[in-house]
Order: structure tokens, then C-alpha cells, then sequence
């Protein structure tokens, strides 16, 4: 939000894959980010789980001392599918309502690589910015430039008028 301060953000949304991917630094830097968010005495809130990034970056925090919730569909909480969930659960009934809830648990969202539910909850957030449903920071992690075409193709939708350049 545009002339808001740090102190006012109390909880993070971070999105970020269930797989740790190819290059090591897309791990070390959710578990930086994790790190970062202890430090600065900020809670996480995530999708859940212990595997990959998520995995990462709940584990760093929760080490470093911030609190962390993860929200997890029914569906996912049963089996290993996601991994077990660093201290404390929120199970929903749907994906969609997983979404809804960490949007209202946050006041900011920050995007690590991932995979197709990664790309679906940066449109959906983003879409919600878009319509002045929130006026939530949201910010990609761009580590190794994982989101480099990504941002051209967003470049692209501006360039052929189908998104304006402030969305």
C-alpha cells in the first residue's frame, strides 16, 4: 500500500512450489526469505506442508521464531502429498477457499517458483488487485530470473492493450 511502513505488516502470504526445483538457489532463497521473516518478527502465512519451497521457507521461520500458519485443503491434508504442516493448520473445505483464506490472513504476498497452482494464485491475486478487491502488496521473487518470460508476456499484454500498464 503506497505510503505504508513495515511496521504495519504483521503477516506474509508466501506462494512458492511443493518441489524445491532444479537450481539449488530457488531453496536457499526460500529459506532465506523464511529467515528474513523471523528476523523482522513477521508471521507466515503459507499452502501448507513441508516439501520444497513451502517447505523451506515454514521451516526457516518457524525456526528463526515466527509464527506459522498453514492453510490446506481437506484433500491435500490426507496422505503425503504436501508433507506435514510446520505448526499450525487450517484446513478448508476447497482449493478456492484456501485462497480466500490466506487473502484474508495476509497483508502482503510474495511469489516464489513454482508450478501451475503458483501461476493460478499470482493471476488470482493479482485479477483481485486489478479490481480494487485489496490494495495488498504483491511481489515475485525472481530468483535466477524464474519469472523473467513471465513478465514479458505480462509486457506483451500491455504492448497489445489487452492490460493496462498500473494493473
Amino acid at each position: 500500500m503506497a505510503g505504508s511502513s513495515s511496521h504495519h505488516i504483521r503477516n506474509i502470504c508466501v506462494f512458492g512450489g511443493s518441489s524445491p526445483g532444479k537450481e539449488k538457489e530457488f531453496l536457499e532463497s526460500a529459506n532465506h526469505l523464511g529467515q528474513v521473516l523471523a528476523e523482522r518478527k513477521i508471521h507466515l502465512v503459507y499452502g501448507g506442508g513441508n516439501l520444497g519451497l513451502m517447505g523451506g521457507v515454514s521451516i526457516a521461520a518457524f525456526l528463526g521464531g515466527s509464527q506459522v500458519l498453514g492453510i490446506v485443503p481437506k484433500a491435500l491434508a490426507k496422505g503425503d502429498i504436501i508433507g506435514k504442516t510446520i505448526e499450525e493448520e487450517l484446513q478448508v473445505s476447497i482449493i478456492s477457499d484456501r485462497l480466500n483464506a490466506m487473502f484474508n490472513h495476509a497483508d502482503v504476498f510474495i511469489v516464489l517458483p513454482g508450478g501451475l497452482g503458483i501461476l493460478e494464485e499470482i493471476f488470482h491475486i493479482s485479477f483481485w488487485a486489478q479490481l480494487h478487491i485489496h490494495h495488498k502488496p504483491i511481489g515475485l521473487l525472481n530468483g535466477n530470473g524464474f519469472y523473467d518470460n513471465l513478465l514479458s508476456f505480462l509486457d506483451q499484454e500491455v504492448e497489445q492493450e489487452f492490460l493496462t500498464s498500473s494493473a
